[in-house]
């Protein structure tokens, strides 16, 4: 009896958990993934925490300011509700091909070239800096397709706003707390977003489940965006909760348990010739027992590296990205407060003509740099091989992270100064009256000693 009380509790806590899940109405937000009957997966959920935290005090406070940072909010929030959408059919359907993939994330991408354009239409906006920073940072919402590697994309994108939103610190941290509650709740999305895709998505947007339903007759495949919003899919319910079926097993279960104590008579009886503790002999009918490793065997091959997503160029005014082989790359009408962004450009060349506030290079490899005049700071990083020519002035260089970087200075430069960290095989070739360089290089080891009061460190030259 003891045994039949025990699976009666069990079975009337599989049914409390089928009448919360006919309560929940398929979950949170009214468009949850159906999962199991209706529960909405757990990472679509964790996703939603985001939206109805960090994302909804940075749509508010957008709101609040008004203008075109409200605008950018608005084009930002479509960009997250498409960022769901692919969320939940990836909790119930097939992993898609590559092309049906970028059919499916066609609204992100669509928010994500909007926010961008916007910000370049608005270089005269007051709140320039606000859409600087969340144009810069924008890309984080296409962590989708960057596997094996989302969650470190997502910090580089952000890290990439970041020197607009200390702008916006610098210049209201005195004067409007508004703004400042925006720039913290807004960097609060990204760095939740790291965090979230740490825990659900290390590796790449998982799970798509197994046995899963087919993304071919999706209304985003056959349709586009119009369509799926108008034209439900044969077989496809996204909204749908606990429907009969949940109905069905739940009358099933009060009737076993309704059964009483003659819920037992549907149990086969064993005698003790089929039970292995009494019949060794039957021990070795599951197969042979898998021995372990031999010694000094052969260690088993890697698996080879999935091959990396190449994305598309991107050539938007003062941002540059994923350019491949490309020479004479030309950013002509500049101004003064223009910032330029190079990402991930590879053997390719960019000159930057007339005066602006600064140069970023980032993740980028063999990529040659020729500027005239910059008032701020000439930033090199994450990148390999980077070849700079100072055609005007610069009073500061930052080359952090990066091996190979050799900088050419102008006439008028000579008094620029070079911050380094974490780097190597770094040259600075100064010009001479003949037109040549001499080349000189950046010291990479240095000395610490303790002179008795505090460290004192000084660079040393290895002796060849």
């Amino acid at each position: 009896m003891a045994e039949l009380s025990g699976l009666v509790t069990r079975l009337e806590a599989a049914v409390g958990r089928l009448e919360s899940m006919s309560l929940s109405g398929g979950g949170r937000g009214g468009g949850g993934a159906a999962v199991g009957g209706g529960a909405v997966a757990p990472f679509v959920v964790a996703y939603d925490a985001i939206v109805g935290g960090a994302v909804a005090q940075y749509l508010s406070l957008s709101q609040k300011i008004g203008g075109d940072v409200q605008k950018h909010a608005d084009m930002m929030k479509q960009g997250f509700s498409g960022l769901r959408q692919v969320l939940v059919l990836a909790s119930t359907h097939q992993k898609p091909s590559d092309a049906e993939l970028g059919s499916l994330i066609q609204p992100v991408s669509k928010a994500v070239v909007q926010v961008q354009e916007f910000r370049e239409k608005n270089r005269s906006s007051p709140l320039f800096n606000h859409l600087s920073a969340v144009s810069e940072s924008v890309p984080c919402l296409g962590w989708i397709t960057m596997a094996p590697k989302p969650g470190p994309y997502v910090k580089e994108m952000m890290d990439a706003g970041v020197f607009y939103t200390n702008r916006v610190l610098k210049d209201y941290k005195e004067k409007d707390k508004l703004h400042v509650d925006w720039v913290k709740a807004y960097n609060s999305i990204w760095t939740e977003l790291q965090t979230y895709i740490k825990a659900h998505h290390t590796t790449g947007l998982v799970p798509w489940p197994r046995p899963p339903r087919p993304l071919h007759l999706h209304p985003l495949l056959v349709g586009g965006p119009t369509s799926a919003r108008t034209t439900p899919s044969p077989g496809l319910n996204l909204d749908s909760g606990s429907g009969d079926g949940a109905g069905d097993t739940r009358n099933e279960l009060f009737a076993s348990i309704n059964k009483g104590a003659d819920i037992t008579k549907g149990l086969k009886h064993v005698d003790d010739t089929q039970k292995t503790h009494k019949n060794p002999g039957l021990r070795s009918v599951g197969g042979p027992i898998r021995s372990g490793p031999k010694p000094f065997s052969a260690a088993p091959k890697p698996a080879a590296a999935a091959p990396a997503q190449t994305q598309p160029p991107v050539s938007v005014s003062s941002l540059q990205e994923n350019q491949q082989n490309v020479q004479g790359l030309v950013i002509s009408d500049t101004e003064l407060k223009q910032v330029v962004y190079a990402f991930k450009c590879n053997q390719s060349t960019l000159q930057v003509k007339g005066k602006i506030n600064s140069i970023t290079i980032d993740n980028c490899k063999k990529m040659g740099l020729v500027f005239d005049d910059v008032v701020g700071i000439v930033e090199i990083i994450n990148s390999r091989d980077i070849k700079v020519q100072v055609m005007g002035k610069v009073p500061t260089i930052s080359i952090n992270k990066t091996d190979g970087c050799h900088v050419y200075l102008s006439k008028d430069s000579l008094s620029c100064e070079i911050v380094s960290a974490k780097s190597s095989e770094m040259n600075i070739l100064v010009p001479k009256d003949d037109g040549d360089f001499v080349e000189t290089p950046v010291p990479e080891q240095f000395k610490t000693v303790w002179n008795g009061e505090k460290l004192v460190t000084t660079a040393t030259e290895i002796a060849g």
